[in-house]
């Protein structure tokens, strides 16, 4: 086992990324049940979309590093860099499904 501080977060990436990725389908289902309610059309669920990607990529990478004895401080370090994109991206389409909604 990889003695590094490190070690260890892959357990924490993994079920966490795979929630948020839930998350991110989840507001774009709202968000498209509200585009066809108020015909309106927005961004936000490609940004939502993108980011369920990133976090799911996210998800791949720390389960992958668990399965490998090689790649694990690789792939752990990738899967965290990944992790803290997606949640700036969900931060940002956050303020921009906040913003959105102010109009209405």
């Amino acid at each position: 086992m990889d003695t590094d501080t490190n070690s260890g977060i892959a357990n924490h990436i993994l079920p966490t990324s795979a929630t948020m990725t839930g998350v991110c389908v989840t507001v774009i289902s709202i968000v498209r049940l509200t585009e066809a309610t108020r015909h309106i059309s927005t961004i936000i669920d490609n940004v939502f979309a993108v980011t369920g990607l990133v976090f799911l990529i996210s998800c791949f990478l720390s389960y992958t590093s668990m399965r490998s004895r090689r790649l694990v401080g690789t792939l752990e370090k990738y899967a965290d860099i990944c992790f803290m994109v997606g949640l700036l991206m969900m931060v940002v389409g956050g303020f921009m499904l906040a913003l959105e909604f102010e109009h209405f």
